[in-house]
């Protein structure tokens, strides 16, 4: 049952390997601020070609103060030095003074409106995720008939947590940009400069750390078949690691002596077996799954034992994966760094401006 739910998760909300989740979801994201990029400079070309009207503001009010003299002077209609100087009446109070002297310019609108559409599709997208973490949570909990103690181990709440993060972030910055709101803006810049000084530092770490990694690696691999009959989320993310990448154990296929179960001493059918995600063809007649394909995979030597079960362990499959996919890998780093730092001088440039204008209309207030 709990395969069936996580298989129905993969296959209708990821449609791909769960170890290759993180990489399309990634994609799908940069695919969507493209897409907003592109959406906005539509979206401003348009507006451009129309007049605009909402050019300070204060210049309609100076104008409408022009046909109102207050004081008109003596009594014989002749106006006094002063009268030439209009009143500028029903001046925007400090609640409408960020609506009336808002950013204009069709740069202004720019970066304002690309933030605010990058973070509102970067929103939903943590929505998504977030939704896609209790669903899943929740399958499991129908399917599995497990407590809810449980939660806070299961692998699903990284996505509830992730999704919840980015989309807290990302809307921070949507209403922040829409609203022209300096605390706002500047919450969400130093959040994702922090993010930006965590992932430098990361990546640092890992490079310089890389026998360490692979050492705790082995370890967690190894934890994860000790455990692999009695936890189910452990279980499912071993057989997707080891299907998807055509591997058994952490080293080889007789690793799996360290599962109680699977121990050549242990009594029982599973004794001297291996898990059928090992195997190699672990669909009976290509439509039913063979549980029992691994049963004795042990006592055989390599040569018999080839045809039957991935032999190569799944550190090694990794770290192949990891290599032919390191330019990848370092691209997408490379630009969702560069989203991210362009993310910051747009936000600082918008800061500028939202003071610039604050400064204008206080000095329009001083003078009139």
């Amino acid at each position: 049952m709990w395969n069936n739910a996580m298989a129905t998760i993969q296959s209708e909300v990821l449609g791909i390997y769960p170890l290759h989740a993180e990489l399309q979801i990634t994609t799908l994201a940069l695919f969507l601020s493209i897409a907003s990029q592109i959406t906005t400079l539509a979206l401003f070309l348009s507006m451009a070609s129309q007049p605009n009207h909402a050019q300070m503001p204060g210049r309609d009010a100076v104008k409408e103060g022009t046909s109102s003299i207050v004081n008109l002077g003596p009594e014989d209609g002749t106006q006094s030095p002063q009268s030439h100087q209009p009143e500028v009446k029903n001046l925007p109070e400090t609640g409408e003074r960020d609506g009336v002297y808002g950013l204009s310019g069709l740069c202004d609108y720019l970066l304002k409106y690309s933030l605010f559409t990058s973070n509102l599709l970067f929103t939903a997208l943590g929505l998504v995720t977030l939704v896609l973490g209790l669903w899943g949570l929740v399958a499991k909990e129908s399917f599995a008939q497990e407590k809810i103690g449980g939660i806070g181990t299961d692998p699903m709440f990284l996505f509830v947590f992730l999704g919840f993060v980015l989309s807290l972030l990302c809307l921070t910055g949507c209403v922040g940009a829409l609203r022209e709101n300096s605390c706002l803006l500047r919450s969400f810049s130093a959040a994702v400069l922090i993010l930006v000084t965590a992932q430098v530092l990361v990546a640092i770490v890992a490079y310089s750390l890389q026998g360490q990694i692979v050492g705790l690696m082995r370890s967690g691999i190894l934890a994860a078949m000790v455990r692999y009959q009695d936890d189910l989320d452990l279980r499912f993310i071993t057989d997707e690691i080891q299907t998807g990448l055509q591997c058994c154990g952490a080293d080889n296929y007789r690793d799996w002596e360290i599962n109680i179960y699977f121990n050549c001493s242990a009594p029982g059918i599973q004794a001297c077996s291996v898990p059928p995600s090992c195997c190699v063809d672990p669909m009976e007649n290509g439509t039913v799954w063979n549980s029992q394909c691994g049963v004795g995979a042990q006592q055989l030597d390599e040569f018999s034992a080839q045809s039957v079960i991935f032999l190569g362990g799944c550190l090694g499959g990794m770290s192949r994966w990891i290599q032919q996919h390191s330019g990848l890998i370092g691209t997408v780093a490379i630009v969702l760094l560069g989203v991210q730092i362009l993310t910051l001088i747009v936000t600082a440039r918008l800061l500028d401006k939202i003071q610039w204008s604050k400064a204008i209309a206080r000095q329009a207030v001083r003078q009139s």
